[in-house]
């Protein structure tokens, strides 16, 4: 007998109108031209260009000035190497060096989809039975690169779903380094970024044990400006991409939650933040974090990394380390385990693994949990979130891979107290796509980056061949009862 799957007809579709204004780079040189040529243009020529420029990006964007005088303020390494003092610009000059340095992008205009649910810290003023939900998403637009994007809805106690309007304006966040570094983890890094081995050596041997990012940057600059080979140059300055790594964002306190976009923030996630999977972490001490593994990718390089936040205004930014933190799709367990955090890890790219760890940024000794067993998961098995906790074990909700690429959800269940430990899993499919969703950005997909447990159900958020999203209940007895069953012969 099959599960029954109720699928709602909400569904969420990409919005082509939202736009974000963010700061690129497109080679050192150019960018350090430009510049000289900008600062060339008279007084006249300068207000003449920024005066309509402000009229009409102004009615797009939130305080578009702040987002000029946030990218040029970008632009300081590139102008102290040409002996310009930023703070010797006049207000109009540093706008239009800002603006030429800026470019709107939409960002859910190709695709909205692999969505992560977790409860609002916010559960005010609701009425009985409702529960007031956070949904993330990866929202794909040009060049197809990827960023992760928010709503709000309100659940009530039939599990009926509703999204909440979204906000007018895209915001950017800022973004502040103010984490030290420790060396040795640091450096660790920088070897599986393929950073050239010789330069790092170099930097490694002047900076301390700990050192802050105002630090890095000027030996850095001090090593590139001593430095006549630019492939050097440029090795060093990947050094910079990477410690955006480690950095802190804030959103403005007016904004709403749809408002707030986390977009690639560095170089070496210039091609996309991928899939995050949200969890609302207790701790022993019965303290609430909100985590999210995802995924940066430079158009090469895949680096794990990991959001912290307690109010979604304000996030903390951390690479994950160690052999365990390799590939995509790691996800972290909503409490400790035995006293130690635990996570999910698909490392070698088709099985699924289990590790744990004193220090949440710091995964080692994976071991194998769950391979391929049945047809529709034999090219690829994966968690598709952080397991959630039931009286009768650890569910974790799985996406298998077969054959003509077809992708499809499942589900096992894992001892509380030992999760490497199964207690079984699905035969077939607990949702595949039908045929009025096989049809979008990538065809043939169903996948869910995490759901929650409400009023006896589990209401599951997924994508839609890589297009939209929409949302599925499936009674959690029911389920739980199905995969003990099939776990017996």
């Amino acid at each position: 007998m099959r599960i029954h799957v109720e699928r709602h007809a909400v569904k969420v579709f990409p919005d082509s109108k939202r736009v974000i204004a963010r700061y690129f780079f497109n080679g050192e040189q150019r960018g350090k031209d430009l510049i000289a040529r900008v600062l060339q243009l008279s007084h006249e020529e300068v207000f003449d260009l920024v005066s309509p420029l402000l009229q009409e990006f102004s009615k797009r964007h939130r305080n578009i000035t702040r987002i000029l005088y946030r990218n040029c303020n970008r632009l300081k390494p590139f102008t102290d190497s040409l002996g310009i003092h930023l703070n010797d610009l006049n207000h109009w000059q540093r706008l239009l060096l800002g603006s030429y340095f800026t470019h709107e992008y939409s960002i859910e205009s190709a695709a909205f989809f692999n969505p992560s649910m977790i409860e609002d810290p916010d559960q005010m003023d609701l009425e009985d039975g409702q529960k007031r939900i956070i949904i993330s998403f990866r929202a794909v637009g040009e060049g197809h690169i990827s960023s992760i994007a928010f709503r709000r809805a309100i659940i009530d106690k039939d599990n009926n779903i509703n999204i909440l309007p979204v906000g007018n304006y895209v915001d950017e966040a800022e973004m502040v380094h103010d984490t030290p570094f420790e060396k040795e983890l640091f450096f660790e890094k920088i070897v599986t970024a393929r950073i050239d081995n010789k330069v790092v050596e170099a930097l490694k041997a002047r900076m301390k044990d700990k050192f802050d990012y105002d630090t890095l940057q000027r030996v850095v600059i001090d090593m590139q400006n001593c430095e006549p080979d630019d492939t050097v140059k440029t090795e060093l300055e990947k050094v910079l991409w990477l410690s955006d790594s480690y950095s802190n964002i804030s959103f403005s306190l007016d904004t709403d939650i749809s408002d707030r976009v986390i977009f690639p923030l560095s170089e070496l996630e210039r091609k996309g933040v991928e899939d995050a999977r949200f969890v609302r972490f207790v701790d022993e001490d019965g303290t609430v974090v909100y985590y999210a593994t995802y995924t940066a990718f430079d158009g090469a390089l895949i680096m794990p990394k990991l959001l912290q936040t307690n109010d979604f205004y304000d996030f903390g930014i951390r690479p994950l380390h160690g052999a365990g933190a390799k590939n995509k799709g790691l996800a972290l367990f909503p409490r400790k385990i035995k006293g130690k955090y635990a996570m999910l890890s698909r490392v070698d790219g088709c099985n699924n693994y289990l590790m744990y760890s004193n220090d949440i940024n710091l995964w080692e000794n994976p071991k194998l949990l769950q391979k391929p067993i049945y047809p529709w998961e034999l090219v690829q098995l994966g968690n598709c979130g952080s397991p959630i906790e039931t009286p009768e074990g650890w569910l974790i909700i799985t996406h298998g891979v077969g054959p003509m690429r077809k992708y499809v959800l499942g589900a096992g269940l894992f001892d509380l107290d030992d999760p490497s430990k199964e207690i079984g899993r699905l035969k077939e499919p607990l949702l595949a796509p039908t045929m009025d969703e096989r049809e979008g950005y990538v065809p043939n997909v169903v996948y869910s980056c995490g759901g929650i447990l409400n009023n006896g159900k589990l209401l599951l958020p997924y994508g839609l061949s890589d297009y939209s999203s929409s949302f599925a209940t499936i009674d959690l007895n029911a389920l739980l009862d199905k995969i003990k069953s099939d776990a017996h012969p």
